[in-house]
């Protein structure tokens, strides 16, 4: 359970980094060796036979590759679309929810047939499709980095607050939308990790648990599609509703976890809590090209993505230990509701915070304008006062 959480883990942990090293090579080179990494990493894990090396071959190197290679599949999708890029990101992230629902299945097959060590092998063969993918990755938007490097003909480090592009911290929408979402993810994951083990303690084994997972898995993927989507018809910043929307009625199914007496009751609750996860995820990326610009968005999302690891970290334990300390998941779950209801409240003010910025930088250039006019009419007028003495001189001679 370690190996797994650390390597869960590692994959938001390193996304900054990842976002750097886009920003400085390009999503077509980090996706590529991103990938072979986390072949190197899943292939020797297949060739351990104890425990301790698994944190570094699998919970480390694995999912250093897999943070690699995934943040440049949700950047190089910027280069190509905007239009639909909602759709774009719901189609792209609808991948995910279909492995969710067949990968499980196929593993336990595998792993029943053939053991674990040569399941890891298997295994082997995805990551060296995706190592073949990221050389499809042809970046459109000029990077300017690369511009400088044109220019001088060699590849020369930027400045170090060129790599670490913290100047995306000064957009306001983007501060509250970095923070507001990592307050909301501190209960949004506990159902994920906890469901499973309450409906063994509420309903025994007399019910089929493994549907529940296909409900989230299947309505997320739906719910990719569809609010990705809805999002193109959605304006601006105004996007950010949707995934209010998302938090709002996750942390509500989350506290009506306990009050599912009937196992069909918490199928219907599954199904609600995967389609607006599926709406959260797939419109991550179009709002930050928005709140950023094309320029700035590997590491926009790079930061938020490592800021989301945290309490995508430590709100299932904290569940866990409520669980042992009341001796039910119930409280856990009521409490899980709360952080996603408290972030949503926050976003709320992103599509404000967001047309005042705007304003502002439109009435800059206006001011711009206008001085310089006066400075123009100022000069004109000097232009006239010295050039009529001069006249009058010379109609004198």
């Amino acid at each position: 359970a370690w190996v797994s959480s650390l390597s869960m883990g590692m994959v938001f942990f390193c996304s900054p980094i990842v976002s750097i090293f886009t920003d400085l090579f390009g999503c077509r080179k980090v996706a590529v060796i991103g990938a072979a990494v986390g072949l190197v990493g899943l292939l020797s894990s297949s060739f351990v036979s104890t425990i301790e090396p698994l944190y570094f071959t699998y919970g480390i190197l694995f999912a250093c590759g897999c943070s690699f290679a995934y943040q440049p599949s949700l950047v190089i999708l910027g280069h190509y679309f905007k239009k639909r890029l909602g759709l774009v990101n719901g189609i792209v992230t609808a991948g995910s929810s279909l492995f969710t629902v067949s990968l499980p299945f196929l593993l336990r097959v595998l792993i029943d047939s053939v053991d674990l060590y040569n399941t890891l092998r298997v295994l082997c063969i995805l990551m060296f499709v995706l190592f073949l993918a990221g050389f499809t990755y042809k970046p459109v938007v000029p990077n300017t980095k690369d511009k400088e490097g044109e220019k001088k003909g060699k590849f020369k480090l930027p400045p170090a607050k060129k790599i670490c592009n913290f100047s995306v911290f000064k957009v306001l929408s983007y501060r509250i939308w970095a923070f507001g979402i990592p307050a909301a993810l501190f209960g949004y994951f506990v159902p994920y990790v906890h469901l499973m083990n309450h409906v063994k303690e509420r309903f025994g084994n007399s019910v089929p648990e493994e549907v529940l997972l296909l409900c989230l898995g299947i309505t997320s993927g739906v719910g990719r599609l569809i609010f990705g989507r809805v999002a193109d018809y959605i304006p601006g910043a105004k996007k950010i509703y949707l995934q209010v929307a998302s938090f709002f009625f996750i942390g509500l199914m989350s506290m009506m976890i306990p009050l599912c007496n009937v196992f069909g009751a918490l199928v219907a609750v599954c199904l609600f809590m995967g389609l607006f996860d599926g709406c959260f995820i797939c419109i991550m990326a179009p709002i930050a090209f928005e709140l950023v610009g094309a320029q700035d968005v590997s590491q926009a999302i790079g930061f938020l993505l490592g800021l989301m690891s945290v309490p995508m970290t430590v709100g299932p334990p904290i569940a866990g230990l409520l669980r042992d300390k009341l001796g039910t998941y119930d409280v856990a779950f009521y409490l899980a509701g709360v952080p996603p209801l408290i972030g949503g409240a926050i976003l709320c003010l992103i599509p404000w915070v967001h047309e005042r910025q705007k304003l502002k930088e439109r009435s800059k250039p206006i001011d711009g304008e206008t001085t310089e006019k006066m400075l123009e009419n100022e000069s004109a007028l000097v232009s006239d006062m010295t050039e009529k003495p001069v006249k009058e001189l010379d109609s004198g001679f």
